[in-house]
């Protein structure tokens, strides 16, 4: 019988060539694909990458050689409207304009203009759709005798991606290998940090849990501070706009925004499509009437504003009488567009109330401590896409992760920076970092539980928005030392162009990024789908912690569709488009 170790030690057994002709010929193998992939190219089997710029035979026979240089090039980008920094051969990606602006201004040669590899094209960092960097790098091979060869580059870029400079490198210089680390900042509305409504199925859960585990005061405690804002907004804000409608309409509204204990898969009622597909054309079309949905009147769930308005003596009183799925009542062509206005006017309330609101400094606090938990070498697979436990590559460097303790009030909203100083990260890292830190303290979780995600155990963490994400500059300082004092070439450094990137990242970046989130509510609609999601998924964070998550409840085939449909919304991005490669 054959020992274990044979196989391992067949090589012991062969002659020299015999072994060598088992070795797989890698470049080989490597150059037969490029020649394969350029003759279906040429024969129009294959669609031509769009970022390639083809010149005629007798174009590039006809261009005079010029010498290349290996440089690093530091570049900035608004990455709204791009799929992401990586060249992809169908879609727009700061890279592929990038190229194609480098081919235009000259610095890269006709005869390489349709294949970044021939440059030697490598970034520093990934960054996925819709991302944003004020600084960047990338490593290639350029003509640039002009010394005007930046301008004629930018001339031929949008204002969104700007070329700062370059520096001549060494020839085995690789932006991703030899980047020491790289520092990212997220910025979100500090209102992802308030709890979720008592009249969502997450809200309803999280102290029901609590008692379950005998952790309800602890519970309370890290949400005293916001332990009555929605109360409060109920009372002042969501009572007058019901008391001011007819009974009858107040049904409607109530069951277009009411999530049934037991059956929360059915996010808004058929009355309630009814209702938006009638006016949706003629009205706000991004209002959607399970965002921030009224108080319930769920014996388990906080006073309702439904609730409250019985004590309105002018109001009629609302019905206390749980609503059934499939018998409500339908809204008459004539009071479509009452209800739907009134769910507009619920909606505004709840969004207006948000912008308005101000963390305190113990809740920023509890921001910085689940931050805290990050810092070291751990084990994040639960924290990127297609990796397990065991994969050694899920262990990353964290090296600080700060909140600052100064917020900034953009158009009317209050925001806060979250900087994160990391060795390297995986595809989605740290919008699921910032992800699980919010839905720690709005959840009055104990921060402690982030340490439970670098177990074995795999949990679904949502990732934010990419909205928020900047990735401020990459640090090249193991380079840098020997580029002077061996090399004797110049620091990969972004210092002297500092006045340039701040000026770029307040016009290209935070004022877009701001004026985004004004016009669309991502952030608001991220968590309210969440807050929503009619299941165990997001128990771990309860007071039941990670087993919580892990329970498998029973459900209908039509409430598995619908936790479906909501975990797309939650988590918007294919995890098609991942393509192995860790960065940013």
């Amino acid at each position: 019988m054959a020992g274990r170790g044979d196989n391992k030690n067949k090589k012991r057994t062969m002659g020299r060539n015999q072994y060598r002709k088992q070795i797989i010929d890698k470049r080989g193998q490597k150059d037969g694909e490029h020649a394969q992939k350029k003759r279906k190219l040429d024969d129009g089997e294959q669609p031509a990458p769009i970022y390639a710029t083809h010149f005629s035979a007798e174009d590039i026979a006809e261009e005079q050689r010029r010498p290349k240089k290996k440089v690093a090039v530091m570049i900035g980008y608004s990455g709204t409207g791009y799929h992401g920094m990586q060249l992809s051969p169908k879609d727009k990606t700061i890279e592929g304009d990038l190229f194609a602006a480098f081919v235009a201004a000259g610095a890269i040669s006709k005869a390489n203009a349709a294949d970044p590899k021939k440059s030697s094209l490598v970034r520093c960092a990934r960054t996925d759709r819709g991302v944003h960097a004020a600084g960047n790098v990338v490593s290639l091979k350029l003509i640039v005798e002009d010394s005007d060869i930046v301008q004629k580059i930018n001339e031929h870029l949008n204002p969104q991606i700007r070329v700062w400079g370059y520096e001549v490198v060494t020839k085995s210089f690789s932006a991703y290998q030899l980047c020491d680390s790289r520092m990212y900042e997220y910025l979100i509305p500090t209102h992802c940090f308030l709890p979720p409504h008592p009249s969502t199925y997450l809200g309803r859960k999280l102290p029901d849990i609590a008692e379950q585990h005998g952790d309800l005061d602890n519970y309370l405690a890290r949400q005293h501070e916001v332990a009555d804002f929605w109360k409060e907004i109920d009372e002042k804000e969501i009572k007058p706009i019901l008391a001011n409608v007819p009974e009858e309409i107040r049904a409607l509204v109530q069951g277009a925004l009411y999530l049934e204990d037991g059956q929360e898969a059915e996010v808004a009622d058929e009355a309630a499509s009814k209702a938006e597909a009638a006016t949706a054309t003629a009205t706000d079309e991004d209002v959607d009437p399970s965002a921030e949905a009224a108080p319930a009147t769920d014996e388990n769930a906080a006073p309702s504003a439904e609730a409250a308005t019985t004590t309105d003596e002018n109001a009629a009183p609302s019905t206390t009488e749980k609503p059934q799925i499939g018998k409500r009542p339908r809204p008459a062509p004539e009071q479509r567009e009452i209800v739907y206005e009134t769910i507009k006017q619920i909606k505004a309330a709840y969004v207006k109330a948000k912008q308005a609101y101000r963390i305190p400094e113990v809740r920023l606090q509890r921001v910085q401590d689940a931050l805290d938990q990050y810092v070291g070498t751990h084990n994040f697979h639960n924290y990127t896409i297609q990796k397990e436990s065991t994969d050694p590559s899920a262990k990353r460097v964290i090296k600080s992760f700060k909140a600052n303790r100064q917020p900034v009030i953009i158009n009317g909203t209050e925001w806060v920076s979250l900087k994160v100083h990391g060795q390297s990260f995986m595809m989605h890292q740290i919008r699921k970092m910032v992800a699980m830190v919010a839905l720690i303290v709005r959840c009055g979780a104990d921060p402690k539980l982030i340490q439970e995600t670098y177990g074995h155990t795999r949990i679904s963490i949502p990732k934010a928005p990419g909205l928020g994400l900047l990735l401020e500059h990459p640090i090249f300082d193991t380079y840098n030392k020997r580029a002077v004092a061996e090399f004797s070439r110049q620091k990969i450094s972004f210092d002297k162009y500092e006045k340039e990137m701040n000026e770029f990242k307040q016009r290209e970046i935070y004022d877009r990024m701001f004026r985004e989130e004004l016009e669309s509510n991502s952030f608001g609609y991220f968590f309210n789908h969440i807050d929503h999601y009619p299941g165990e998924t997001f128990f771990y964070i309860t007071s039941g912690g990670i087993p919580a998550s892990q329970a498998k409840v029973e459900t209908s085939s039509k409430e598995e569709e619908v936790k479906e449909e909501v975990m797309a919304k939650v988590d918007s991005d294919s995890e098609a488009e991942f393509a192995g490669e860790e960065g940013g």
